[in-house]
């Protein structure tokens, strides 16, 4: 089992940031815990759209005058964390367009606290992108039953013709034999797997109602402990 901290030492970060101390005492202090993850660096007058692309997490610092918003309307917020460290004037530019931000003064401290909101920001990174890949896969599962029964019917016609060519090997020319001997052999084994798939199929849904009878026993304690 996977723990937190090898997913956060996976994890990638951007920095934006016009001043090098920023960055700096943020690295620094980020050596101090277990793992760190990958970190970019990245001055405002190189940043584009393009720059977050693939980064769960961005950490905006001081920048150069008139930068924060254009940079903050550069970035996707739906699909990135996003913090912002700056002065007052900062805060407040910010929090007038974007009031559900998490902004932060740069004052005693600021960078344990960046530092522990950033780690929390990449825990619920990984895990939406976890609980994005078990949906696909439950998604991509559903479509296999869905499908389960017309690939059987056509396997039981493909083995069924092949069976009486078999049957009756004397209509079949020696050259052609060996072929439906072949496509006979194959659709036995697609046969064979289909139904382990069946099996799979039915622990699947168990599975999920078993999930899906846990959320519901779960959610009254979660929302009573928030």
């Amino acid at each position: 089992m996977k723990s937190r901290n090898d997913s956060l030492m996976r994890s990638r970060v951007v920095i934006v940031s016009d001043d090098r101390e920023f960055a700096r005492a943020l690295m620094a202090r980020w050596q101090a815990e277990r793992h760190v993850p990958e970190i970019t660096l990245t001055p405002s007058d190189v940043w584009t759209s393009a720059s977050a692309i693939g980064y769960p997490l961005v950490i905006v610092g001081p920048l150069r005058p008139g930068k924060i918003l254009a940079i903050l309307r550069a970035v996707d917020l739906s699909a990135a964390a996003v913090y912002v460290v700056g002065d007052e004037a900062c805060v407040a530019a910010v929090k007038t367009e974007y009031p559900e931000l998490p902004v932060l003064l740069q004052r005693a401290g600021w960078v344990d606290t960046v530092v522990l909101l950033a780690n929390e920001g990449l825990g619920r990174a990984e895990a939406s992108a976890r609980a994005a890949r078990a949906e696909r896969i439950v998604m991509l599962g559903r479509y296999m039953i869905e499908m389960r029964h017309s690939i059987n019917d056509a396997l039981t016609s493909l083995i069924g013709n092949a069976d009486i060519l078999l049957a009756d090997q004397g209509r079949v020319s020696p050259r052609n034999l060996d072929q439906v001997k072949t496509i006979h052999a194959m659709a036995l084994r697609l046969n064979e797997i289909m139904q382990r798939f069946s099996s799979l199929a039915v622990e699947m849904q168990k599975a999920e109602k078993e999930s899906q009878a846990e959320s519901e026993v779960l959610s009254p304690t979660l929302l009573r402990e928030s």
